[in-house]
């Protein structure tokens, strides 16, 4: 029989208030990140320019391409036939072993707004991606910059125009956009796909909420006056990544960058297909993070370390606390989990992507000790050149 004396008892030893304190303050943590940056990066952009062509300013789009002779074949043509009033299209080959060459000088025959340029074969830096936007930067005509990738599909012919949308307002310099990858079957595309999600989300939200620390080249824009004012990528020339996250990690304030985030404004690209190729590129994303600005990584070291006291506080609660002190908890926790699911999906919905369903918990719980785990490895790896 229910004895409600009892309850309160077995709720009010020191061990019991010990462990719902914890739980408490993780999942109070928890619904506040969820409810104030994933929610805010996966709502829609509003539409604030006219559609007028006086309003949208001309854009140079900047794709870097190594052997993407397949890549851009397959998905050029939908960049080279945006609906936009001006923009060119400059492609920069770097140092391509296949036919990129002479695809892009024989499309270059076919569209006037198209352009390209190499980089000079032999050239060894760190990161010969940063050398081959820097010239592609260099020979652009316009103000405003558009980037992307050669294996990348913009959702629409309004990409650009969605994307032109976030430099209405007169202070914005750096806009910051959406790249999902291309679905497909398999656990290892699912856990893609939820991992891409949620950094999008995170970093967009943030922006949203006044703390931009990030972006990715695949669907990024900002002014070259900006690009040059802070000397270009000269601060991040010993760095193996970081042409675009490290580079909006520097210039990103909260004035002056803005969140496009809708169907039509999302660039849709190749995922890997091995685990050893993404946890490669996980590896080259996750080594800049630690030259993040400070406020920017205790912002985003909070959230996995509530996560990580919620399930060991739980399980504390399972092991020690008794089944009142347990089921106290394990309400707390699932009301976290209907905040979290409820936030995620109607991004997804929002955003025409892929429902997530029992999924959802079980990267929630392997995410983070794949992030260990790659941040463990990274001491023994060796420098070596990338891309």
């Amino acid at each position: 029989m229910f004895n409600l004396e009892q309850l309160l008892i077995s709720l009010n030893t020191p061990l019991a208030i010990a462990l719902l304190s914890l739980v408490g303050a993780a999942v109070l943590y928890q619904i506040y990140f969820y409810l104030r940056y994933i929610n805010q990066g996966g709502k829609s952009s509003k539409v604030i320019l006219k559609n007028t062509t006086p309003d949208y300013p001309p854009v140079s789009v900047i794709i870097c391409a190594r052997n993407e002779y397949e890549n851009l074949q397959d998905y050029l043509a939908v960049i080279l036939s945006q609906d936009y009033p001006c923009y060119e299209v400059i492609v920069v080959d770097d140092s391509s072993d296949d036919e990129t060459d002479l695809l892009l000088e024989r499309l270059s025959r076919q569209h006037a707004n198209l352009y390209h340029t190499f980089v000079p074969r032999g050239a060894r830096i760190l990161s010969s991606k940063k050398l081959a936007l820097t010239i592609g930067i260099k020979a652009a005509k316009y103000e405003h910059l558009l980037l992307t990738d050669a294996d990348c599909r913009p959702e629409s012919k309004n990409w650009i125009r969605e994307m032109m949308q976030g430099f209405a307002n007169e202070n914005t310099e750096v806009v910051v956009g959406f790249s999902p990858y291309f679905e497909k079957k398999g656990l290892l595309n699912h856990i893609i796909s939820y991992d891409t999600l949620f950094s999008g989300l995170q970093y967009m939200g943030m922006a949203r909420s006044g703390h931009p620390y990030m972006g990715v080249g695949r669907n990024l824009a900002y002014k070259r006056s900006t690009f040059f004012n802070i000397g270009g990528f000269k601060t991040l020339i010993n760095n193996l990544a970081g042409d675009d996250d490290l580079f909006v990690n520097r210039v990103a304030t909260r004035k002056n960058t803005t969140v496009v985030c809708n169907k039509d404004s999302l660039v849709w690209s190749q995922p890997k297909t091995t685990w050893h190729e993404w946890l490669h590129q996980k590896h080259r994303h996750l080594s800049v993070s630690p030259k993040y600005r400070f406020g920017s990584k205790l912002r985003l070291t909070i959230e996995p370390m509530t996560r990580a006291l919620l399930y060991l506080s739980l399980l504390a609660c399972i092991l020690w606390g008794g089944y009142v002190v347990t089921a106290v908890a394990v309400a707390l926790f699932l009301l976290r989990c209907l905040v979290q699911r409820c936030v995620i999906n109607a991004a997804t919905r929002r955003l025409g992507l892929r429902k997530i369903g029992i999924g959802l918990w079980i990267y929630d719980i392997i995410m983070p000790l794949i992030t260990l785990y790659i941040l463990f490895t990274q001491r023994f790896k060796k420098r070596a050149l990338y891309w």
